[in-house]
């Protein structure tokens, strides 16, 4: 009998354990995965590999919804569209919410928000100026960026002009305005402003966004989104709709790997400058202590490092070749002695070349004029100081052969008036008296000039 009731106890206990396993699963099954990514700054090589990789994870782990959080002025066209073409093709919900208070999505985040299948934003946040800007004029690459609301355009017609000098301004901005038109028919947004955000570089708040059909709600921070999105039935794509149930929300953050932050330090304007600058300064250091190595190698390595990162960002050719002039300039001026003309006229054209070599009308690529100044500053020290060696070099008297004599003084060895021997150095030399007294035994003179082997002397020291 008491056997039984322990046969049945542990039973008991067995279904209860299995019981309480089951309801733990269910709950935890019902927990929405939501990714979050974000992406602050402008827009990249770096942050749009990051974020495809946290977005192709999402996708692999069938999560219920991927959050962007963005705070952007804009970015490279390249990198705007790899982000873009991630999102439509993504089999889960894309969310981009500007936050926090005061953030933007302008430029290339406007691209990417209409893209998206959600749009949010928190209060005081604003989006648009999508209107194209081409990276070292001329028929460059467009990226969108911040534009000119008067540039472009006409008084009395709303249709692009083409830039001065060519007609490929006006197809950039219609392949602009087909872009995020497409983007916005796509996801059932306001067509009409995203064209007029790429013709006029518009832009609007939070609330004005939501009246007018381009962003669908506004939040004041994560969990007040995911709250209100609850419930909210999602088209992924067109065989899929989803119904969000985001009450119990499991939230990932996507961290960046070293290599992500090493590449997102490296393509900042700024630190491809100072690389670029400690290259170019390690060779001229070799150059001119030739057989230490150091210089050689940090340069080359350096200049690699500054070649990727600028080859990444929207540089301006015509700052980069003024940039290189500069400099050649200034190191002529050791090799070729122009008085500081050189010098000066590379310093000049270094300081414009740094100044133009990033254009920052894109916003978040531009070199920091203190940084620019800085490096001006201490090249220009650097020149003053080997010019003022220079003036100094050949101001010093030859110290070698017989100009090495003049100003010397020398021992009259007998009493002589025009012609006689002195002693110089331990040696006898024929000496003309160069002045009018009688030189004295034993008297100094001063060596005037050298003729072969004679000497002109004149008495005092």
């Amino acid at each position: 009998m008491r056997t039984l009731i322990y046969q049945r106890f542990f039973k008991g206990c067995r279904l209860a354990v299995s019981l309480l396993f089951t309801v733990c699963l269910v709950a935890s099954g019902n927990a929405a995965d939501v990714h979050v990514v974000d992406i602050d700054g402008g827009i990249g090589p770096a942050k749009a590999g990051f974020f495809l990789r946290s977005l192709e994870e999402a996708n692999d782990r069938y999560a219920d919804l991927l959050v962007i959080r963005m705070n952007t002025p804009g970015g490279l066209v390249d990198s705007m569209r790899e982000i873009v073409s991630g999102i439509l093709a993504s089999n889960i919900p894309v969310v981009t919410f500007v936050t926090p208070n005061g953030a933007r999505a302008a430029s290339a985040g406007t691209y990417i928000a209409y893209a998206s299948h959600v749009v949010a934003m928190s209060p005081a946040t604003n989006i648009g100026s999508s209107t194209p800007v081409s990276i070292g004029g001329g028929d460059s690459l467009p990226i969108p960026g911040f534009g000119d609301s008067e540039e472009g355009e006409s008084e009395n017609s709303e249709e692009p002009t083409a830039q001065p000098g060519s007609a490929m301004g006006a197809k950039i901005v219609n392949d602009s305005i087909a872009y995020i038109r497409g983007l916005a028919e796509l996801r059932g947004r306001n067509a009409d402003w995203a064209e007029e955000s790429v013709r006029q570089a518009s832009n609007i708040i939070a609330i004005e966004a939501v009246d007018l059909n381009v962003a669908d709600l506004i939040a004041s921070d994560l969990d007040d989104l995911l709250e209100k999105l609850d419930g909210r039935e999602i088209k992924v794509n067109d065989d899929v709709v989803v119904k969000l149930d985001l009450r119990k929300p499991s939230i990932t953050i996507a961290e960046k790997t070293w290599r992500d932050e090493l590449l997102d330090k490296i393509t900042d304007p700024n630190i491809a400058y100072i690389l670029l600058m400690v290259g170019i300064y390690a060779l001229i250091f070799e150059f001119y202590s030739p057989g230490v190595g150091v210089g050689a190698v940090v340069g080359v390595i350096m200049l690699l490092v500054a070649a990727y990162a600028l080859h990444m960002l929207p540089v301006n050719y015509v700052g980069l070749l003024l940039l290189v002039l500069g400099i050649g300039l200034m190191a002529t001026e050791a090799f070729v002695p122009s008085f500081g003309v050189f010098a000066i006229g590379g310093l000049v054209s270094f300081g414009f070349g740094s100044i133009l070599l990033f254009d920052d009308d894109l916003g978040g690529f531009g070199v920091s004029l203190g940084l620019v100044l800085g490096v001006a500053i201490t090249t220009g020290i650097m020149v003053v100081y080997t010019l003022s060696m220079a003036v100094r070099q050949r101001r010093k008297l030859s110290t070698t052969g017989t100009e090495a004599l003049i100003g010397e003084s020398a021992i009259v060895i007998a009493d002589f008036q025009n012609k006689g021997k002195v002693r110089y150095g331990g040696e006898i030399w024929n000496a003309i008296n160069g002045g009018t007294e009688k030189l004295i035994s034993g008297s100094l003179v001063t060596i005037e000039s050298v003729d072969k082997l004679k000497l002109t002397v004149k008495q005092g020291k």
